[in-house]
């Protein structure tokens, strides 16, 4: 199939113009949910999708804003000629249909993305949607999907600047549009001519980097550029680490607002490699950054730590937070070589940044990170100068001279026991939409489904502001223990001059 050089150029011109395609009123907030790619490629059914969806409604994740059920590649079985080259449905995997698993899934209060790829073919070698994404777009919206992914395979060379890229993935986000149907656009370009610039006018995120792999550090030659110019890279590869990707947000993370977000890459959560200290932090520090927060992991033999994990509604909080601000990195530290990891690694970093705040009209509050890539257990301190650079250089801001409250953000994390009981609770079976529902089971769970994260955060719920662990003083410095890989992450939360709660840390 020859790309149509007509849909190219008309693309082209309404870059020109300036033309916005993201104007859907979607991802306010960065999407959640779930996509089956990472834990289990091309082995994709209806009865994968529809189970999985059934979990996360039992496990309360629903309620806790995962609300996207993602089908990735290999769903497709080519076109059909003679009904105006429409994507054909393998019927094998999906005997019902696309529509009836979209039904499924809707009809559990879930939302339904599906996926294709602005090339000739798909990452898997199916057809892609480059020339078509018209006839694409309305077989989609016909379908009733909520949530397209859009991958970047087999471009035919489409690429290699900014405005052609643009032009590329403009054509599918003005094709979604035209249909009328609400669909959240997320472009899988890899971070490929830079979306960062281009990209908050077409879709609503944009991955930044090579595809994740489950590890913490580990080098590969396959995901190149580290260190200081991690954000100037030609080839994008895959097999990339936790810390290799989080490197590369640091230098973009002005970038990301309300409708349209960084995308960091699925979460490894659960996939097994990675042990609990080094999920925590991962988690953290997407969610800390405003990336999308999808699942990567086979819900279906989840384990009890890392439904704790994903459960944490304190750090999910950040990442929902209203302003729709992410942390930056304030400063980042080599350490010395006794510190050394077995990849050769040793060193800190603190991320810190705007939350808004309920209890005070001048200050917002601020999220905190402490992260340990050192080899060993650490003790991390971050100053209220440092914290709050962004406000006023070397210890001029207003909020330097404040005592804040200190809330450790993983203080009240789910217990294994309680995650165990959630997943080993028998569901109904044969009726999904009444099946048990884990948001009712045991304490610390929230529902943002009866109360947004806004309006909870309004209402000083205590199940999104982390536990009380100390005060710091005017001047004064956060402290804390950080495990090997790990994370320190805090909310601050001004006080009133006249009052004083604790001992300064």
């Amino acid at each position: 199939m020859a790309f149509k050089k007509s849909n190219f150029a008309a693309a082209t011109a309404l870059f020109a113009i300036g033309a916005k395609a993201v104007n859907n009123g979607l991802a306010l907030t960065p999407q959640m949910g779930w996509d089956n790619w990472n834990a289990l490629g091309c082995d994709v059914s209806e009865d994968l999708l529809v189970e999985t969806a059934d979990l996360i409604v039992n496990y309360g994740l629903k309620d806790l804003g995962y609300k996207y059920v993602i089908l990735d590649d290999c769903w497709s079985a080519g076109r059909n000629a003679s009904n105006n080259n429409t994507l054909i449905v393998d019927t094998e995997k999906f005997p019902r249909g696309m529509k009836a698993v979209a039904d499924d899934i809707h009809d559990l209060g879930l939302l339904f993305g599906m996926y294709s790829d602005a090339g000739r073919y798909t990452c898997g070698m199916y057809e892609g949607s480059l020339g078509y994404e018209t006839e694409d777009a309305n077989f989609f919206a016909d379908v009733g999907i909520d949530y397209l992914k859009y991958d970047n395979c087999y471009n035919e060379g489409y690429a290699g600047n900014q405005q052609i890229s643009s032009a590329r993935y403009r054509t599918m986000g003005n094709a979604l549009n035209a249909t009328g149907r609400p669909i959240l656009y997320s472009l899988c370009n890899w971070g490929e001519d830079y979306p960062w610039n281009w990209g908050s006018t077409i879709a609503n995120s944009w991955r930044i980097s090579g595809d994740i792999f489950d590890n913490w550090d580990e080098y590969d030659a396959r995901c190149p550029c580290e260190g200081p110019d991690a954000w100037n890279c030609e080839l994008p590869g895959f097999h990339c680490s936790v810390t290799n990707i989080f490197s590369k947000v640091a230098f973009i993370v002005s970038k990301a607002q309300p409708g349209s977000w960084n995308d960091l890459d699925m979460l490894e959560v659960g996939r097994g490699a990675m042990n609990d200290a080094e999920y925590v932090a991962h988690f953290s520090m997407w969610s800390a950054v405003k990336s999308p927060l999808i699942m990567g992991n086979d819900i279906r033999i989840i384990k009890p730590q890392d439904l704790s994990i994903l459960s944490n509604a304190a750090v999910i909080a950040v990442n929902q937070d209203p302003l729709g601000q992410s942390a930056a990195r304030r400063w980042l530290y080599q350490t010395n070589t006794t510190d050394v990891d077995e990849n050769g690694k040793a060193e800190i970093q603190m991320w810190s940044g705007n939350l808004k705040s309920t209890i005070s009209a001048d200050y917002n509050d601020y999220v905190v990170l402490l992260v340990n890539g050192n080899n060993n257990a650490t003790v991390m301190n971050a100053t209220l100068e440092d914290i709050f650079v962004d406000s006023g250089p070397k210890g001029t801001a207003p909020q330097v001279q404040m005592s804040w409250e200190v809330r450790d953000l993983w203080a009240d994390r789910m217990s294994n026991e309680t995650a165990a009981a959630i997943i080993n609770t028998p569901t109904k079976s044969g009726n999904a939409t009444t099946g048990y529902n884990a948001t009712t089971i045991g304490q610390g769970r929230y529902n943002a489904t009866t109360t947004s994260y806004a309006d909870g955060l309004m209402a000083n719920s205590s199940l999104l502001l982390g536990s009380v662990v100390t005060t710091v003083q005017p001047s004064g410095t956060i402290i804390a223990n950080v495990d090997r890989h790990g994370v320190a992450m805090f909310r601050l939360r001004a006080i009133p001059t006249a009052v004083r709660k604790r001992d300064e840390l």
